[in-house]
């Protein structure tokens, strides 16, 4: 039985937490529309004016009909500053916050085309046109239902000349008091009806519109982008990194006893590569922190700064991304720095020279051979043997990475690659060209073709 007993109160607790958010969102809807009456009141006063001055000097306020026609002849200057591209923010924040409509179904930012800021008008002029009928009601109403009920206790309230028919101190003293509740009621009402409708029409005005479903769209696929691109950085800078750093100590401790100059060699391409890479780490992180001149911000320290310094570049920028002409030879150098023998051998074409390269090509060919050392280090066995050599002429020529080497015990169940080569291939096809990685011939094999007359462009 105590369970029955409980369950009832339990439910009606929650029918008078229903309640109690309903009359706060009625409350709340009021109050919006009441904001509605009070941005209406510039264009009102401008047209009473207008108005009175048409209708011979007459004040438009002491005549109804007069102000029914400067109401009337405020709502087109309502709709057509409701055109603003500015003006639905505005509207949507103060229908998100009192209309008590999901924020998702409001569309962000402002009114760009003219579909957008025909829909947002509509909304503008109804917001402020019905909020100013609510608002004169809200306040003209509750003092006369005030006076009808408090009519039959004050006999004085009947000898002043007040109201119009039923709802006038002429009326039945003892019907006055309903007369009254029923007033306050309609204007509750009123309200209620006025703010449900507005709610009901707010996501249909000021929703998103196609082009800013699409234009969302785009942001998004921006955004994805450059976080795609955030971490091909880091994943090709720090995992090169820390995979050599590992080999190299690890051949290192190998032979600390039996090859002290080895161990000397060992130490110091793990010094340069860790400096080169905390660099690189600071060129990306720097990406993360652009301003808009295309500057970056530096809070002092800066991550280069701390090892030395020798990463970054003047000013206290980062160092510049590294490039194929500038950066191979050191990466080949700390490389073989853990012990794996790395044959290469460059053919930079007819032109003869590697700076000839575009910067963007040079920039992520070294990012390609970087993932397949790094590949070849982890995962590998044996000498790597590096071909890079440049082949056609004029706006038709291309770089050409071919890597091979032995396939260790760890890749004998790859057959793709993970992310680092992913990440590869998705730099070749930004700039047309494509990555083949995979066995061939008992070896594995990463073939990189780059088309240098899109990187030109």
């Amino acid at each position: 039985m105590r369970p029955w007993r409980g369950s009832p109160k339990r439910v009606g607790a929650g029918r008078v937490g229903v309640g109690r958010v309903g009359v706060g969102r009625v409350h709340l809807r009021w109050v919006h529309l009441i904001l509605g009456g009070a941005l209406l009141m510039p264009y009102f006063l401008l047209t009473q004016v207008a108005v009175g001055v048409i209708g011979g000097g007459v004040n438009a306020l002491d005549s109804l009909p007069l102000s029914l026609i400067a109401y009337a002849l405020c709502l087109p200057l309502v709709a057509a500053t409701g055109l603003f591209g500015l003006v639905r923010p505005m509207a949507v924040a103060a229908a998100r916050a009192l209309c008590g409509v999901s924020g998702e179904r409001f569309a962000e930012g402002p009114a760009r085309t003219w579909a957008a800021r025909g829909r947002t008008s509509a909304w503008w002029t109804l917001h402020l046109g019905i909020g100013a009928l609510v608002s004169g009601i809200s306040l003209a109403a509750p003092p006369m239902a005030v006076v009808l009920m408090a009519l039959p206790f004050v006999s004085a309230l009947r000898e002043l000349p007040l109201g119009l028919g039923w709802f006038s101190t002429s009326a039945q003293p003892y019907a006055a008091p309903l007369l009254g509740a029923g007033l306050l009621a309609g204007v509750v009402l009123c309200a209620a009806g006025a703010g449900a409708l507005l709610a009901r029409l707010a996501p249909v005005l000021l929703g998103p519109t196609a082009a800013d479903r699409l234009a969302a769209a785009e942001e998004r696929a921006a955004q994805l982008a450059v976080r795609s691109r955030l971490a091909r950085e880091l994943h090709d800078a720090v995992g090169h990194a820390l995979s050599a750093v590992t080999l190299q100590a690890g051949a290192a401790r190998r032979v600390l006893d039996s090859d002290p100059g080895f161990v000397r060699e060992a130490l110091a391409a793990i010094e340069d590569t860790t400096r080169r890479t905390v660099g690189e780490l600071d060129a990306v992180l720097g990406l993360l922190r652009e301003d808009d001149g295309g500057g970056v911000a530096d809070d002092g320290g800066g991550v280069a700064g701390g090892v030395g310094g020798g990463a970054r570049g003047g000013a206290g920028r980062p160092a510049p991304a590294p490039t194929l002409a500038a950066d191979l030879d050191g990466l080949l150098a700390r490389s073989r720095a853990s012990g794996t023998p790395i044959t290469a051998h460059q053919d930079p074409g007819p032109a003869g020279d590697w700076d000839r390269i575009p910067a963007i090509v040079s920039r992520e060919a070294y990012r390609i051979v970087q993932e397949g050392l790094s590949n070849a280090l982890r995962h590998g066995a044996g000498p790597v043997d590096l071909r890079i050599l440049v082949r056609g002429r004029g706006g038709h020529s291309e770089l050409e990475i071919t890597m091979t080497n032995e396939r260790g015990a760890v890749a004998e169940a790859r057959t793709t690659g993970g992310r680092g080569l992913r990440g590869a291939a998705e730099r070749a096809v930004l700039l047309g060209g494509r990555v083949e990685a995979g066995p061939q011939e008992g070896r594995w094999r990463l073939r990189a073709v780059l088309p240098l007359g899109a990187g030109a462009r």
